[in-house]
């Protein structure tokens, strides 16, 4: 069975704090420990609530995996670790593309390799580069755009 992607809901929001942080523990090797605790205060509090949370849930309607928009811009897109692989992340993305139409942004680490190739692999283009990430810390990210 497919998951269902709804609307954040305020109970999901400590699942989804976890989701982020086994995922960016996973992926972002480039990050030291610090560092991920850093970004992990920022999410626990209140960078969730500051965009539009599409939430991926499995058979028994528990989180598998979430979607962060600002306008046609995607600020966060996770999946569960124990999902990966799985197609989560290409429902997000469709359906953030039904939400808000064809035309997507995202901004990615560039030293995260997965998500480079994933973003790619769905048809995204690079448009630009920044030295630093919007923490102003030094973690390139590139610019990425998909248009259908």
């Amino acid at each position: 069975m497919l998951d269902e992607i709804t609307s954040y809901q305020e109970s999901d929001h400590d699942i989804l704090v976890d989701i982020w942080y086994r995922a960016v523990c996973l992926t972002h090797t480039f990050l030291k420990e610090s560092d991920i605790h850093f970004y992990r205060d920022i999410v626990q509090n209140g960078a969730l609530r500051e965009v539009e949370i599409q939430v991926s849930r499995n058979e028994n309607k528990e989180p598998t995996g979430f979607i962060g928009l600002v306008g046609t811009k995607i600020e966060m897109l996770f999946v569960d670790p124990e999902y990966h692989g799985k197609g989560i992340g290409s429902r997000l993305i469709k359906h953030a593309q039904k939400l808000i139409g064809n035309t997507l942004q995202v901004d990615v680490n560039e030293q995260n390799d997965g998500a480079c190739a994933f973003y790619k692999r769905f048809g995204f283009l690079q448009i630009g580069r920044s030295e630093l990430d919007s923490s102003g810390k030094p973690f390139p990210l590139l610019h990425l755009e998909y248009r259908s």
